[in-house]
């Protein structure tokens, strides 16, 4: 599912259509959506540099990182950011977001910004103003693949840095404005989200067409009190956990697939669930006092119940009482009824009816019980 993410974003969007859109939520129960964030960027650039991308350059904005954060990321993973070809572009939100450390040195009163200067990243001193922050994000874009058709990706570490200086209504335009313009190739952000209500989770899935959801293997680790018995399923928790994609169509169409995750090393790694690990997470479930399977003695038990609507061949001929007469009648008068054979002139080529006639001192509607061939 991880590479089918990685497939979307990197074969970007269709003429005339949105670009795809990736929202990367997680949880404190695990808290592993920057491990996710940090291996699709990295992927991503792999791609780009190889030429196997439809975007041409990358514009990351770094609210929850600052720039040398990500460029050191970066090489170690091997790619070299300072390349003769200019790929990447960091609109850096993370140094000066509010402009208070530029107004204390404009006033004589702080020493120096930091060394995020020398990596060449973009300043953003403003990130309550959307608009600024969209064509900011823009330009520098631009500045990357040039003039004409040619895309770029937009890479956002942090919603909810945005959040806290902006309403939702706004953080939602300038993602609708990034998903449509023309430049932008795809585009995905990652959100934390119990830090919010559950409205702004959905809006912000609902602007995606793709949202991946990182949870723990086994929810019932959490929520309790921290007991003894709890902290080996704790323990198996924080390493590994389920990875939930659910991939959205423009024709409604939704695709939901799942695979697990482990961390090792800071490094995030997927593989499908297999049955092993489903059998270690039903063992890991905390017990309960009922089963909703059966055993095989109590299976047996089930087959031996006799039903009352059953008949039982207790050696007696079936017979099936039809409304007319009594099953007490002679066996010369009950077999034709109990067995329903019609008897017909073999002689005749044509079909007869046959009917007995009732009683005469019988009334029309009997008195025999009709439910005098079952075993009560």
């Amino acid at each position: 599912m991880a590479e089918s993410i990685c497939r979307a974003l990197r074969d970007g969007a269709l003429q005339g259509e949105h670009a795809p859109a990736l929202t990367i939520k997680d949880s404190i129960v695990s808290p592993f959506g920057f491990h996710v964030f940090t291996h699709l960027l990295t992927q991503l650039s792999s791609n780009i540099l190889a030429a196997k991308s439809q975007s041409r350059g990358l514009v990351l904005v770094a609210f929850s990182r600052s720039p040398s954060f990500y460029l050191d990321l970066l090489n170690r993973k091997g790619i070299h950011v300072a390349s003769s070809q200019k790929w990447i572009e960091i609109l850096d939100c993370y140094t000066d977001p509010l402009g208070w450390k530029d107004a204390l040195l404009a006033s004589g009163y702080g020493g120096s910004l930091s060394n995020e200067a020398s990596t060449g990243a973009s300043l953003c001193r403003n990130v309550k103003d959307m608009d600024k922050l969209y064509s900011s994000i823009i330009e520098l874009g631009k500045g990357i693949v040039g003039q004409g058709k040619v895309r770029f990706c937009v890479a956002i570490d942090s919603v909810n840095e945005i959040l806290r200086h902006a309403s939702i209504s706004s953080v939602a335009g300038l993602l609708s404005n990034l998903r449509s313009n023309d430049r932008v190739s795809s585009i995905f952000w990652l959100s934390h989200s119990d830090l919010h209500e559950d409205r702004v989770t959905a809006v912000l899935e609902y602007m995606s067409s793709m949202v991946a959801s990182i949870e723990p293997l086994n929810q019932s680790a959490y929520g309790h009190r921290c007991n003894w018995e709890r902290l080996p399923l704790l323990k198996h928790n924080f390493w590994k956990g389920k990875f939930h994609v659910r991939f959205k169509r423009r024709n409604g169409r939704v695709r939901v697939m799942s695979e697990e995750f482990y961390v090792e090393q800071l490094a995030i790694n997927f593989r499908s669930i297999s049955s092993e690990d489903e059998i270690v997470n039903r063992s890991l479930l905390p017990k309960v006092q009922f089963n909703l399977q059966l055993s095989e003695k109590e299976q047996f038990d089930r087959a031996k119940v006799v039903l009352p609507f059953e008949h039982q061949g207790t050696g007696k001929p079936i017979q099936i009482y039809d409304g007319r007469r009594s099953l007490t009648d002679g066996k010369s008068e009950a077999e034709p009824v109990s067995t329903g054979i019609l008897q017909t002139n073999e002689n005749s080529s044509k079909g007869e009816i046959i009917y007995l006639r009732d009683s005469d001192d019988e009334r029309p509607d009997s008195d025999e019980d009709p439910d005098d061939d079952l075993d009560i």
